[in-house]
């Protein structure tokens, strides 16, 4: 099973996407991060297969994180999640830094899934 890694700060929708990765019976949820330095350090520790981050988050967010990710680690897997509203410019850039995919809120299980299963 591929060990994934949630960064939110809202823990109502980490909730949801854990629960949809752990019950999916192909991936295992191996933490949650309500930020992006929390990102970077349970990246370290946990060694995931894929994180799914939140673009937006107070402190450090999933952008900036994003950029650190990719230094430490060329071959790292994220996924940002974001809600509707928020995506243009900030989708393009993302993937420019590096993100594999953008997940959009209110999570559709099997779009998740089929996501996750790309990478």
């Amino acid at each position: 099973m591929k060990k994934v890694l949630v960064v939110d700060d809202s823990l109502s929708v980490a909730r949801q996407l854990e629960k949809i990765i752990n019950e999916s019976g192909e991936f295992t949820c191996v933490g949650h991060a309500k930020n992006g330095a929390e990102a970077i350090k349970m990246n370290h520790l946990e060694n995931p297969d894929i994180i799914c981050m939140d673009m937006n988050m107070p402190g450090m967010d999933g952008l900036t994180a994003l950029r650190s990710l990719v230094v430490l680690d060329k071959e790292v897997k994220v996924v940002m999640v974001t809600s509707l509203g928020g995506v243009g410019d900030k989708f393009t850039e993302a993937l420019k830094l590096g993100a594999k995919n953008v997940i959009s809120k209110p999570f559709e299980s099997e779009n998740v899934l089929q996501i996750l299963r790309e990478l």
